[in-house]
Order: C-alpha cells, then structure tokens, then sequence
C-alpha cells in the first residue's frame, strides 16, 4: 500500500491563525502561527490564512497537500463548507471557506468546527486516544466543544452540535456573544476573563498587583492568583467554579471516560485543572464521578491544527478509495 501524503491545516480563531503540514501520525510539520487581525475583515484575514498556509507548505517540505482541512469555530455549515456567522469572526456572514482554499491550494478541502475537530485530534492522536465517550471543551477566545460517542466524532442533526460554552451556568448574568445571559463563555473565555478583570480594576478600592499593567489579559489573571493577588484570586476561583459546574453537568449527561480541557487559558495548568478536578469527584453522580478523568489536552497549542489535519486526512483516504472503485 502506498504512503498516504501529508495534508495541510487550518485553523481560524478569533485571535489567531494557525497552519501547519500533518502527516498521518498526527505530527505537525511547518507549524506557523500569526495573529488573526479580525478588524481586517474576511478577505484580508482570509488571504493571510492562504499566506500561511503556502508557507508552511513549503517550510515543512514535504510535497504538496493531498487535501486541506479547515477548523473554525461556529456557527458553520459543514457540508456545504460554508461559514454563516462565526460568533468570534463578526461580519463573516456565509463565507464559502472550502470552495476558497480548494482554489488556493489546487485540492479538496473539509471543513470542521474548531472543537469538534480537536476532539477527533485527541481522539486519534492525544489525551483521548481510543476513549469510547471523550468530551473536549475548549478554552480560548471563546469556549467550544466537542464530543465523541460509542469511539465516534458526534457533529448533531445540522453539524453544529457540542456548543458546551453555552450551558447556562449562571442564569440572568453576563451577556454573551450568542445574545444569552449566564453562559459558560461569558465567564470562562479568556476573552471575558480579561474583560471582568478590567470590569473589577475599574470599579477602584481594591488594590491589585494588576494594575500596573496598561492591558490585562487572560494570563496575567491566572499568574496574579497564582502569586496570591486577592482580586485575581476571587476572579479565578469563581471562574473555575462554574467551569467545574458545567463539566460536572456534562459528565452526569455523558458519563464520559475522558473529559478534555484545552485552549490558551489551559496554559494555567494545574491552577486551572485541579479545582476543575476536585469539583467534579466531589460533586458528580456515582459512577460517572468514578468513571470520568479530566485532562488537559495532550496535543498543547496544535490541538485544533491536529484535528483539522485529521479531518484531511480522512477526506483524502476516502477519495483515495473512491477513486479506486
């Protein structure tokens, strides 16, 4: 049997873009990451991706793609290949994303929602390799998720299924991006940590190792709490608290083997995981409690790359065997 080609992948976040060559045992190869610029608007941002993506063929020198692979966060059409509104990608309204890169690059293209991709990257090749049931939830500009059911990468009746950024975990509280009040994200992102972080600062009387920075953003929260910084503290115990109440929510719903955590706000590691940990064995119902291990995500800062790279590559074996019948 001949050697399956490398495919290239794309993933488009909110606050970058990341590329890379991946070879059919999940590695990266030209990996390339660069702010996404989303004030630009679709067309610039858009012809940056393609950018990248030529130059990271190139830096992992490895021939041309079989495929490409597209990972963004919702909401997306899949099948149609079409972004209609991502709610991190304002004014991105039916962008037809694979027609575009199939055209940029010269083959077929998939696209895929950016958590449900990660979640068949870990799958496949991460912290969830060969779990039966495996959720992902991803922590970053937004919060995503994904879902894998009975060993299989569950996408829901229109493609847009495993949005667990936006279980209700404070009813009547922050407004979030999707128009509700009391998600997950509105609390969780590393978008709307920084923001309620600033939202603190701004309200004075409280003294604050934070204030010495002219941007406070997500990770300056994590590092100030660690330090012991008072207001960071409280800040980041309430965010992991409803963190740890809505994964608890997911694994009474799913009775998961493995319940993955990912994304730049996971860079906090143990500050964010054990607590997260700790309220799910104290507060989940037996035997899910017993049953489920929550993780950080084996595949780091590549995970939606890897995903996106996994979906490729499942496309260009398929039309391989297409083409053989």
């Amino acid at each position: 049997m001949a050697t399956q080609h490398p495919v290239l992948a794309l993933d488009i976040g909110g606050t970058k873009l990341a590329v890379a060559m991946v070879t059919p045992d999940g590695r990266t190869h030209g990996f390339l990451v660069e702010p996404t610029e989303k004030h630009r608007g679709p067309d610039a941002v858009i012809a940056h991706l393609f950018d990248l993506g030529h130059r990271s063929i190139a830096a992992a020198n490895l021939g041309a793609p079989a495929a490409v692979g597209i990972s963004c966060g919702g909401p997306l059409d899949a099948r149609a290949g079409v972004l209609t509104g991502p709610l991190h990608l304002p004014g991105w309204i039916d962008v037809p994303i694979v027609a575009m890169s199939s055209a940029a690059f010269g083959v077929p293209a998939v696209l895929e929602n950016d958590a449900t991709a990660a979640v068949l990257g870990e799958h496949r090749f991460g912290a969830a390799r060969g779990a039966d049931i495996a959720l992902y939830l991803t922590l970053s500009t937004g919060v995503g998720g994904g879902s894998i059911i009975d060993g299989r990468l569950h996408r829901g009746a229109a493609g847009n299924g495993g949005e667990f950024g936006h279980l209700m975990v404070r009813p009547g509280g922050r407004t979030c991006e999707c128009g509700r009040h009391g998600c997950l994200e509105a609390y969780a992102s590393g978008t709307n940590i920084a923001v309620r972080a600033n939202e603190l600062l701004a309200d004075g009387g409280r003294e604050s190792s934070l204030r010495s920075l002219p941007l406070v953003r997500a990770e300056h929260v994590s590092a100030a709490a660690a330090a012991g910084d008072p207001l960071a503290r409280e800040l980041w115990d309430d965010t992991t608290a409803l963190l740890g109440q809505a994964v608890t929510d997911l694994v009474n719903v799913f009775e998961p083997n493995v319940v993955v955590l990912g994304g730049g706000v996971t860079r906090s590691g143990a500050l964010l995981l054990d607590p997260v940990r700790d309220i799910v064995q104290r507060t989940a119902m037996p035997p899910a409690a017993a049953r489920a291990v929550v993780t950080l995500a084996g595949l780091g800062d590549e995970v939606c790359v890897v995903g996106a790279g996994a979906l490729a590559l499942d496309l260009a074996l398929d039309l391989k065997g297409s083409a053989r019948v």
